[in-house]
């Protein structure tokens, strides 16, 4: 997506997400506990850095681990999942029989009239595989797909506001 702002005044608002931070922007009951994501800027939750943890579940019992962070540039989350139990392990530790280990990369690229492109990936492998490629075929690519267009909308109202960038050049 494209946003109407620089890349340094999306930063922020990627920097701030998670349950137990700024929320994700999207639909708030599924992925925030209901709780409404933040419509300001909170300078506590800008020093995010790689290998931090950011809630993924309103109870922090699944979180996502920040795998690369280079600012106004590139913010990756990984979230290692064992399933069915789904909680989250250390692939470092050696992987379990059930699991789904995936990616969530944001990107911005600065564009020629000053606004921000806005690149989402995401990737996944897990084992079972057969079992893991159907549940995300049914459910999970689906749901985040919708989820990903809302957040878009989000992120860009907040850092298109006009609000905003007079409390952060104030």
């Amino acid at each position: 997506t494209t946003i109407a702002a620089a890349p340094e005044r999306v930063w922020p608002w990627l920097v701030q997400m998670g349950c137990d931070r700024a929320g994700f922007y999207s639909f708030d009951r599924l992925d925030n506990g209901g709780r409404p994501s933040a419509d300001r800027i909170h300078p506590y939750w800008q020093n995010l850095r790689a290998g931090d943890r950011i809630a993924s579940a309103p109870d922090a019992s699944r979180w996502f681990d920040v795998a690369l962070l280079v600012p106004e540039r590139a913010l990756v989350l990984r979230a290692s999942v064992s399933v069915p139990a789904a909680r989250n392990f250390d692939p470092a530790d050696g992987l379990p029989r059930a699991y789904s280990d995936s990616t969530w990369g944001f990107f911005l690229r600065p564009t020629v009239d000053g606004h921000t492109r806005l690149v989402v990936t995401g990737k996944a492998r897990g084992k079972p595989h057969a079992l893991i490629a159907v549940a995300n075929w049914l459910f999970w690519d689906p749901a985040h797909c919708l989820m990903q267009l809302k957040q878009f909308a989000g992120l860009r109202r907040r850092a298109e506001s006009v609000p905003y960038r007079a409390a952060a050049e104030a």
